[in-house]
């Protein structure tokens, strides 16, 4: 095993995160792994030890929450496998394995080739830990595109921490975070995060600690627009064309935060960065060099001016411009938590 440059961008999601999966991408010693851990999950991380065949098994099984999403006709803009026509897999089929949804065409566009490649080395490999195996798939994946660094990153991901330190205690970790009402406006605009407030509902409504716990009983307790959400496949209006209120998303934005924070507490000081995505719009080449430095490889001038451009000034200050007063004072004071936590946390850096 020689992978020892590892980070993990968390999160919570629609932070600027995927503009950063592409800078990250774009630089010529960075891995970047867009949406890995919210492509495998907890299936990818069993307890004990398994065989590489075994593992090949849980980064190829559809993702159970996409592939209920992409059935319904109900596509994220994350989803890049589906963007490109003639591939071999499709939703309704064959369904779309994890790895090919969102991580491997972010890295070629053979995504179909690169599995098979993939397959063919994990499948022989031998017994250990689950652990071990993704750090030697990482390993594969850095030397076949030449890369030294490995950068994973998911949205909604700030629960991965705990779990994350313990499988990999060498790796690094950089909190990128927005500003709360321009993020909690972007979370109820997009159908991911939808979907995740409307089963935060279900379970709030029935106590479930998982909604794969939930009995016949209290599925049937539940409001027509809800409760066909926990079947194979719903009516896409059920997410797409509801009225929702923007304040629950400012909750959501606090709550995740707060959570980053918290388990980042214990994570040490120089496995740790902040990064702010207003800071990155302000400062854009300054902050990039603090993360290339943070991450291992060096800030290369080509790569720090064709980054800039993919960020987008424009985002700064949605909810404020977007929002009635009335709407924006009330997200404003749902994200009050979170907002009070990042200061509280990073003194004198803007929350």
């Amino acid at each position: 095993m020689t992978l020892r440059n590892l980070t993990f961008v968390i999160g919570t999601g629609r932070s600027g995160s995927t503009a950063l999966s592409r800078i990250l991408n774009s630089h010529p010693d960075v891995l970047s792994l867009n949406e890995y851990m919210a492509s495998v999950g907890d299936a990818a991380f069993p307890e004990g030890v398994l065989p590489g065949a075994e593992f090949w098994e849980t980064l190829f099984r559809p993702t159970p929450y996409f592939a209920g999403m992409l059935r319904s006709g109900v596509p994220m803009p994350e989803f890049l496998y589906t963007r490109t026509p003639g591939g071999r897999y499709a939703p309704e089929t064959t369904g779309i394995p994890a790895l090919s949804l969102m991580v491997l065409p972010h890295l070629t566009d053979d995504p179909d080739g690169l599995l098979d490649a993939v397959r063919a080395a994990v499948v022989e490999w031998p017994v250990r830990t689950a652990a071990a195996h993704h750090e030697a798939l990482f390993d594969l994946l850095a030397a076949r595109f030449g890369r030294s660094a490995v950068v994973e990153r998911s949205g909604y991901s700030t629960g991965w921490v705990p779990g994350l330190r313990a499988a990999f205690p060498y790796a690094k970790f950089v909190h990128l975070f927005r500003d709360g009402p321009d993020c909690a406006l972007s979370m109820s605009r997009h159908p991911g995060y939808r979907v995740i407030t409307l089963m935060r509902e279900i379970a709030e409504r029935t106590g479930a600690e998982s909604l794969g716990d939930l009995t016949d009983e209290q599925v049937r307790s539940l409001p027509p627009e809800l409760a066909p959400l926990l079947g194979e496949r719903f009516d896409p209006a059920l997410v797409r064309d509801r009225a929702f209120p923007v304040r629950p998303f400012g909750d959501l934005w606090s709550e995740l935060v707060v959570q980053g924070v918290r388990f980042l507490g214990d994570v040490p000081a120089d496995q740790c960065m902040t990064l702010g995505y207003e800071d990155l719009l302000d400062a854009p080449q300054d902050e990039l060099t603090r993360l290339a430095a943070f991450v291992g490889v060096d800030p290369d001038p080509h790569w720090l001016k064709n980054a800039c451009t993919r960020l987008d000034p424009s985002r700064r200050g949605s909810a404020r411009k977007q929002l009635t007063a009335t709407e924006y004072d009330g997200l404003r004071a749902a994200c009050t938590e979170g907002t009070r936590t990042l200061l509280q946390a990073a003194p004198g850096e803007p929350g």
